[in-house]
This record gives C-alpha cells, sequence and structure tokens, in this order.
C-alpha cells in the first residue's frame, strides 16, 4: 500500500477535471483528494500500488476532451490512511495554471435550450464545464466563480445542487446558471430604451434582423454586427456605416449543412469548424451554390473564399434558428478600433452603425474577438489568435527567465513568458486609434495581473516610433530592443520547436531595419542564438513613405525609377496625374520623405500597380491579394529571369530588375495576369531556393505576413522539399504581425543568455 501523489499542469481547470477525478477514483475505489492549485490541479490517492498504476493510466487515457495536460509529476510516499475520496477547495500559491480559452457550446447543452421540456429550453446563457466562457469573465487565477463576472449571480437552489454535486457535469461550472437566477437578455434602441427582454428580445432581435436592419449583439468576448447577407441594401448600409469599403467581411452559417451549400468544405476543415474553438475558417466559395438563398456579393467581393463560422453560443445558436440563413457577423468597432465590451460604451461607439442593441447583464473581463485560421496541407494555420485559443501558451524545452513582450504596431498582442511557457496574449489589432491604445494598456495590466506576473526582461521593437516600444521604454524593466523580422523568425522556431543552426526567411510589408532602413525581405542565418542577416531584395525608395502602404503606385514609381528614366509611362494611363507623378519624382531624386525598402510586401504591390490591379488600397494586403487571386488555375511552371548578387563583405541581394522587366514585356504583349501572376510568385520562390542553396543549412523557416499567400507557400515547400530541404512554417502561432509578441520573447531569452 501507497500513496500516490500527482501534480498535473495544464489547461485543467475549468474543464471538468476534478470531478473526472473523483469519478475516476471511485471507480478504483481509491480515498486521497483532489484540488485545483495555482498551478493546476493535485491528487492523492492511497492504494495498492498496481491498482495506483491502473488509476494513473486511466486518467491520462481518458481525461476531458478539453483539457490540455502539459506535464504530470508523480511520486510515491507513504500512505495518509484516507478514509474517503474528496475534492477540497482551491490553494493559492506561485500562479502556473492555464487559463483556458472560451469554448463553443457542447453537443449535450445544445440539446437542452432545444428540449421544451428542459428547464434551461432556450435559454442563451447555458453551459457546464465541457463548454462557455473563460477567459472572457476570469478576473484571477485560481478559474472559482468569485474570481469571475458571475460573481454577482446568486445560483438558485438547483444550479447550487448541480454546482455542488461531483457526479453532474456542472460541478464547478463556474458560469452556470439558469432563467432564474442568471443573466439575461434585454433589446434596447440606440438611446438606452429597452423594447424588450428575456426570450422576447431575442426574437424581436431576429425578426429585425430578417427586415434587413443592423443588430449590435453583445457575445461572449465583446459585441458584433449582424445583418443579413443575402441583402444587397444592407450590406451596402453596413460598409457604409462602418467605414469598410471593399475588405471582406465574415460570415455566421446557422449549420454545416448550409456552410456546404455555398462552400467547398474538406473534413478538416470541417472538423475545425465544428471544434470546441469554434474560428471563422476561410473557405473556398462554390462556383455555383446549390441553395435557394443568396448571399450578396458585397459579402466577399474579388476573392474566392468565405470567413465562415459556426453558432459557437447558445445566443447565437437561437439567433440562427430564428434567421434561418446566413448573416454577416463583423467585430463591433468602426474600422480599425477594438471591438466594443460594454453596454453604454456600445451605445456611444455604435450609434451610428447599429439599429438597436441585444445586450445582457453579464460583465465581460476583457475583449476577445473571433480567431481566424485557414486549412493548410490538411493542418490548420492560425492567422488571427483570440476566442478558443488565447491565452493559451505554446512550450519552450527548458524554464528561463520571465520576459514580457509588447508586439508590434499592426495586429498587437502581447506575450509573456513563464518558466517554459509562452503565453499570447487575445489580438487587440492595429495601434492607430485613442480606443486601440487603452485596449492595449488594459491587456497589459491584464495579462500581468492574472498571472501575478514580475518579469525580468520587457522585449520590444525597434522601431523608435511604435507606440508598442515607447511604453516599454517608459518601463522600470530591463528592456531588450528586438529587430521585427527577426523576431518573426524566432516566431515560427518557438512555434514548431525548432532549434538552430538554420535559415530564417523572413517577407512581409514593414519593419524598421537595424540600418534605418524598411525591411520586409530578409534571410537570416541563425546559429548559437545569433541572428545574422546574409541576403534581403534589391532595395527602392518609397515615395510618401508611409503612405505607400495604402497607394501602391507609389511603390510602383519607386521601383521603376531604380531601372527607367521616365517610369510614369510604364503604368497605367491615368496612374498619376502630371502634377502628383512631378512631385513624386522631385521626391525620389531628392532623397525627401522616400525611405529605401528591402520589402517584398512593397515588391508584391508595385507588380500590382503595374498590371492595374490596385493603385490605391481600402485594408492592409488588398492590392497582394489580387495578385495572388489573379492566378486562379492558371499554372505554369515557367518563371522570369532573377540574380542573386554577392557584394564583398555585404549581404546578398537579390535583384528584381530582370523580373521587372519581364513582368513589364509579358503585360505589354497582352498576356493574361494570372499567368503572369503565377510566373512572378515562381520567381519569388526560385529567389529563396537560390539564398538556401548558397547556405546550405538544411532547415528553413517562412514566416511574415506574404507567407499568408497560399499560392506562394504551396510552391515554396514544393520546391525546398524537392531539394531535400525542411521547410517550417506557421501552425498555432500568425505569420503576421500577430506572431511577433512571442518572437521578441525567444529572441530576448536568446539575447540575454549571450
Amino acid at each position: 500500500m501507497r500513496r500516490l501523489r500527482l501534480e498535473i499542469s495544464g489547461a485543467v481547470q475549468g474543464v471538468g477535471f476534478r470531478p473526472f477525478v473523483y469519478r475516476l477514483a471511485r471507480r478504483f475505489d481509491l480515498a486521497g483528494w483532489v484540488s485545483n492549485t495555482s498551478k493546476g490541479v493535485v491528487v492523492e490517492v492511497d492504494g495498492d500500488t498496481e491498482v495506483l498504476a491502473q488509476f494513473a493510466e486511466a486518467l491520462q487515457k481518458e481525461k476531458p476532451q478539453v483539457s490540455i495536460v502539459q506535464d504530470i509529476r508523480s511520486e510515491y510516499l507513504d500512505t495518509a490512511g484516507f478514509a474517503t475520496f474528496e475534492i477540497r477547495k482551491s490553494t493559492v500559491g506561485k500562479i502556473e495554471a492555464f487559463v483556458l480559452p472560451d469554448l463553443a457550446t457542447c453537443g449535450e447543452c445544445t440539446l437542452e435550450i432545444l428540449d421544451p421540456d428542459n428547464r434551461r429550453y432556450r435559454y442563451p446563457f447555458t453551459n457546464c464545464t465541457n463548454c462557455g466562457p473563460r477567459y472572457s469573465i476570469i478576473n484571477s487565477i485560481p478559474y472559482d466563480r468569485p474570481s469571475t463576472t458571475m460573481s454577482g449571480f446568486r445560483m438558485c437552489s438547483e444550479c447550487r445542487k448541480e454546482y455542488e454535486d461531483p457526479l453532474d457535469r456542472r460541478f464547478h461550472a463556474q458560469p452556470n446558471a439558469c432563467p432564474e437566477c442568471g443573466p439575461h437578455l434585454e433589446l434596447w434602441n440606440l438611446d438606452g430604451t429597452m423594447l424588450a427582454e428575456r426570450d422576447d428580445a431575442l426574437r424581436k432581435a431576429s425578426a429585425e434582423i430578417l427586415e434587413g436592419k443592423i443588430l449590435a449583439i453583445k457575445g461572449l468576448g465583446g459585441f458584433h454586427l449582424i445583418t443579413l447577407a443575402g441583402s444587397d441594401e444592407a450590406v451596402r448600409t453596413l460598409r457604409s456605416r462602418k467605414g469598410r469599403r471593399m475588405k471582406p467581411f465574415a460570415l455566421m452559417f446557422p449549420s454545416i449543412l448550409q456552410v456546404s451549400e455555398f462552400c467547398v468544405v474538406s473534413s478538416e476543415e470541417r472538423k475545425v469548424l465544428q471544434a470546441p474553438r469554434s474560428p471563422i475558417v476561410l473557405l473556398k466559395k462554390r462556383d455555383k451554390p446549390n441553395s435557394s438563398i443568396s448571399i450578396s456579393e458585397l459579402v466577399s467581393p474579388s476573392n474566392p473564399e468565405y470567413g465562415v463560422m459556426l453558432p459557437y453560443t447558445p445566443l447565437h445558436i437561437l439567433l440562427m434558428m430564428e434567421i434561418g440563413e446566413p448573416v454577416i457577423a463583423t467585430s463591433g468597432n468602426l474600422s480599425d478600433e477594438p471591438i466594443c465590451t460594454d453596454e453604454m460604451e456600445a451605445l456611444e461607439r455604435l450609434k451610428g452603425i447599429a439599429d438597436l442593441l441585444l445586450v445582457h447583464n453579464r460583465p465581460i473581463a476583457r475583449h476577445v474577438d473571433n480567431s481566424i485560421v485557414r486549412i493548410f496541407k490538411e493542418r490548420e494555420m492560425v492567422l488571427r489568435r483570440a476566442r478558443g485559443y488565447a491565452p493559451l501558451p505554446v512550450s519552450m524545452e527548458e524554464e528561463s527567465a520571465s520576459v514580457f513582450a509588447t508586439g508590434g504596431h499592426q495586429k498587437n498582442t502581447l506575450a509573456l513568458s513563464i518558466g517554459r511557457n509562452v503565453f499570447i496574449s487575445q489580438h487587440i489589432g492595429d495601434l492607430d486609434t485613442p480606443q486601440a491604445l487603452r485596449a492595449f494598456s488594459e491587456v497589459w495590466n491584464s495579462i500581468g495581473a492574472l498571472y501575478n506576473a514580475h518579469p525580468d526582461i520587457i522585449a520590444y521593437d525597434m522601431h523608435p516610433d511604435y507606440i508598442s516600444s515607447v511604453k516599454a521604454r517608459e518601463s522600470e524593466i530591463r528592456g531588450i530592443p528586438v529587430q521585427h523580422h527577426i523576431a518573426h523568425v524566432y516566431s515560427c522556431m518557438l512555434d514548431r520547436g525548432v532549434k538552430s543552426p538554420l535559415l530564417g526567411v523572413s517577407w512581409d510589408g514593414t519593419g524598421y531595419g537595424s540600418d534605418g532602413t524598411v525591411w520586409g525581405g530578409e534571410f537570416f542565418h541563425i546559429t548559437d542564438g545569433t541572428a545574422k542577416r546574409i541576403a534581403h531584395l534589391r532595395r527602392f525608395r518609397l515615395p510618401g513613405g508611409d503612405k505607400a502602404v495604402k497607394e501602391p503606385r507609389r511603390s510602383a514609381l519607386g521601383l521603376l525609377s531604380e531601372l527607367y528614366d521616365d517610369p510614369v509611362k510604364l503604368l497605367p494611363p491615368g496612374t498619376f496625374s502630371r502634377e502628383e507623378s512631378d512631385v513624386m519624382k522631385r521626391m525620389i531624386s531628392s532623397k525627401l520623405n522616400s525611405p529605401l525598402t528591402s520589402s517584398v510586401g512593397r515588391l508584391f504591390d508595385a507588380v500590382a500597380s503595374i498590371l492595374d490591379l490596385h493603385q490605391t488600397i481600402e485594408f492592409e494586403g488588398q492590392a497582394a491579394m489580387a495578385l495572388e487571386h489573379a492566378i486562379g488555375n492558371k499554372m505554369t511552371e515557367k518563371s522570369y529571369p532573377l540574380e542573386v548578387l554577392s557584394p564583398p563583405g555585404e549581404p546578398m541581394v537579390i535583384d528584381w530588375a530582370p523580373l521587372i522587366k519581364g513582368v513589364i514585356m509579358d503585360a505589354s504583349e497582352g498576356m493574361d495576369t494570372g499567368i503572369i501572376s503565377a510566373k512572378f510568385h515562381n520567381t519569388l520562390v526560385e529567389g529563396i531556393a537560390a539564398v538556401a542553396e548558397t547556405i546550405g543549412e538544411r532547415k528553413v523557416v517562412l514566416s511574415g505576413g506574404c507567407f499568408q499567400n497560399v499560392y506562394l507557400l504551396r510552391r515554396v515547400l514544393d520546391v525546398l522539399e524537392n531539394l531535400c530541404y525542411e521547410p517550417f512554417i506557421h501552425r498555432s502561432i500568425p505569420p503576421n504581425d500577430g506572431g511577433i509578441a512571442p518572437g521578441q520573447v525567444m529572441a530576448a531569452l536568446m539575447m540575454n543568455s549571450e
């Protein structure tokens, strides 16, 4: 007879882990106890050593589906003489436990809200230990009801009975509630007057949406705007009010069956859509939808994909049942602002967008937007990490100093390392507005307070003017600046658990380089914690600096000015007025407000302008996306010439000059734009292969926003693998700037260890 002590770390709180252990101990007739701690869950049981071994094996095999066990430390001790098995109160200490993300409604809760004989029939806040809010309602660890925004709701006797019964699936389900004791809905007009409440509010809200109205709905992690996807008028109105002229809107469908009528859905895409994390999944549109219902062309114009999600809360399930057709479900904000989380704030900020507000009285502790993923080569690639994913960590091999990282300026996230875990915050967004800066500060304070963190180092982007960097430099913590593109490479290394030596390829739109120029087409040789820039794209000037991001024509003019005396003649007619072109030329020749760039993202923009796909853009990456989408089914193995120059004592230079001359010649001869685009992409891949062949490292890490391009990514993987290289791409951390913060953590740790 011995006593077995198990210390279980990971996402094991708020998922029914303790009642699972309780039931398991009873099954094996073992006495002892289980408790939540600040590190995870601790179990002690007395019994025969053979039975204890069977118990430990069953614990790992049968653990709750939504739990994540990172580590189990076990030891055998002398028996303690336990008489029964009990669930003890939580204990507090150094916080290392995981906070679980918000989880989509489980099948059992869905059946209950659809059952007229169930006491939770049509109750929009139904949940259990397998589903419901977590991260959006928690204020502190351990995850107990007094530490959540449900603390103000006193459970009725029936809910209390469920909550205290270890054999019930609602045992210690912290948001547990019912129509008698829990949150409720209200429908408001724009001056805050209540028009209806509870189920009547939900039914009236559904009817208003069917009439073409735009509703602001308070969901799990904030407000989102909902309107009919099939109404041109409703979509056009939403675009006008929200200030979002062209960027695709996300869609919510009532069922997976209806999704398949409009989209091509693989088995893996279907699985992710229906998973507890329930993200937005990018799906290919069907050429001919198999449905009598329509979706407006204005939802996702000039784009072969829809961003699709299924209802992930009881509120959405009930709402979509009433509506019966796809709706736009987009963030409750103006463009570039964080989503609203409070109904009074929503009355102010969404007054000019929504017609009505459907609200509830459960407070939201922190804003959490929808996550976005695509399935690439049968596996997830996270493009925006938020609901369902944040704040789960990515693990390092060894424990390290604690580092707090403030991320970049666009698609901002924060990251915090504790022990061997790097916790990544939810998506915050671009730090361009007062609301975004407030959200940045709130998440900064929240993630630190949640884990009671006292970091040793603060890591930040090298750009001197990024607000995320300015705030970091104001901190009293020792700071380490990290170059933007090096952070990208380390982010992918963390994501995939890759060690140096390797070749890192970091391609994106903009990043401050250590030489003061704008980088974005970089190659690094990573060895023993050092990152040496060994190659980059040939540089060209960006007339107007940051204005070029919104105007691909400026990138084109700057690039063509490197090759031709009169570059304007090579652009489509009307690209610039005579006055504009004269000003631009003077800026370039005088080097006034015309920084040098090696950005692949700006190269994409330049080619999109030359081919007259876009001269100006409405949202980030629009021109590059159009260039990719132009390929369609027009495949070719051909490419343009490309030179790799090797200046003495300098990084290699990928010279795009012969590529651009080839593009211009093909365009002048009337070649199909899709074929030109495919040849352009193929040439860039050959550039990566050429550098890889020169460096000789077998491991190649690909990071940066350009590698969200599916054609580019698939092509480069095929070419590198055929050459016997081992390429690595992002999976759980976004390849775009949403992955900068965890990369900063890793880079800072490497620099700190030197």
